[in-house]
């Protein structure tokens, strides 16, 4: 049975009856993990691989949010607390090359985390750009202000994600940084121009380019399309993300039940899918609006097959790497920057 082009959440730390019953219904492409699904690690192996049983995949991709700073799903005590990106831009004009060394080695010590739970999407880093007076949503989640840094850093970062064996996901493409609004509660409306969007905002997304995946923002782009997001938008996948950025891998939108999207679930779905993301995400474990998606979603067909495929050829074995020389290596850089 083909994937279907949708990622879901679950509702708790272990499957229930109906949970496993739809996902073999639905077969979807991957899965979803937040704090409440995440208890302690043999838990949390233990309902990856129920995931990965449902779909007889392997390499299943099991994504999480573990950003570091206020984005972390998984947290102390079983796991570190890791700074937030911003921490290494600040260090960037004082010591460059240690910025970055901390970039990829936070993200390098991420992967190790999420591997051995049998994770292996993270959906990281944020290559937005903040604006003065944007609101904070993004804040220090952003390595800067400045777009030439965000590229450098979170090439380190993604380039750490991937030899410890985990794919980066890119957000949120094309740009959340000038919103004023945070998304998960409202719709936020950006009215820079294009050339003002060409010269800061898409330049992070056009370094890196050739990331395996990104993940859409839920921002109408007055100047692009003022009547949708772009996750609904297909002038702007089409136009700016496809075209202009030249992002040819796995597009996910951001997740669905956002307060940003207006709409039935079906109709978000359908509207996203037709307006060129890959495949949906939806984040809160609800079973009727899963359902409700579910009845809308297609299988993953096509360029958007081959995406996908070509994004998890990229998943490797991770590097050797020294964990407990990292954790001190990164720990002493972050007190000696304090």
């Amino acid at each position: 049975m083909s994937a279907s082009a949708a990622i879901y959440g679950c509702m708790g730390t272990e499957l229930s009856p109906d949970e496993r019953a739809f996902f073999r219904d639905a077969m979807p492409y991957g899965f979803i993990l937040f704090a409440r699904n995440c208890a302690a690690p043999d838990q949390i192996r233990r309902l990856c691989e129920s995931l990965r049983d449902i779909t007889g995949q392997s390499d299943t991709p099991i994504l999480i949010d573990q950003e570091g700073g206020r984005v972390q799903r998984l947290r102390p005590p079983h796991w570190a607390a890791r700074p937030p990106a911003r921490q290494f831009g600040n260090l960037f004009d004082a010591n460059p090359d240690a910025a970055r060394q901390g970039a990829y080695l936070c993200s390098r010590l991420i992967a190790s985390e999420l591997i051995a739970l049998g994770i292996n999407v993270d959906c990281a880093p944020v290559l937005d750009v903040p604006v003065p007076g944007a609101h904070d949503v993004i804040g220090d989640r952003a390595f800067a202000e400045d777009p030439e840094l965000v590229i450098e850093l979170a090439r380190a970062s993604m380039e750490g994600f991937l030899d410890g064996g985990v794919l980066p996901v890119i957000k949120h493409v094309p740009g959340h940084g000038r919103a004023n609004a945070d998304s998960h509660l409202a719709l936020p409306r950006v009215d820079a121009s294009h050339a003002e969007l060409s010269a800061r905002d898409f330049v992070t997304f056009r370094a890196l380019n050739r990331a395996p995946m990104a993940m859409t923002a839920h921002v109408v782009y007055e100047a692009l399309d003022p009547k949708h997001p772009a996750t609904t938008s297909k002038k702007i996948i089409r136009d700016i993300i496809r075209g202009e950025i030249r992002f040819d891998g796995l597009l996910m939108s951001d997740d669905l039940s956002m307060s940003a999207l207006e709409g039935p679930l079906g109709t978000r779905t359908r509207d996203s899918l037709h307006a060129g993301c890959d495949v949906v995400l939806h984040c809160n474990g609800r079973m009727d609006e899963m359902r409700e998606i579910a009845a809308e979603v297609i299988p993953l067909a096509g360029r958007a097959l081959a995406r996908a495929e070509s994004a998890l050829a990229q998943l490797k074995c991770p590097l050797e790497f020294d964990v407990a020389a990292a954790d001190m290596w990164l720990n002493n850089m972050i007190g000696a920057a304090a």
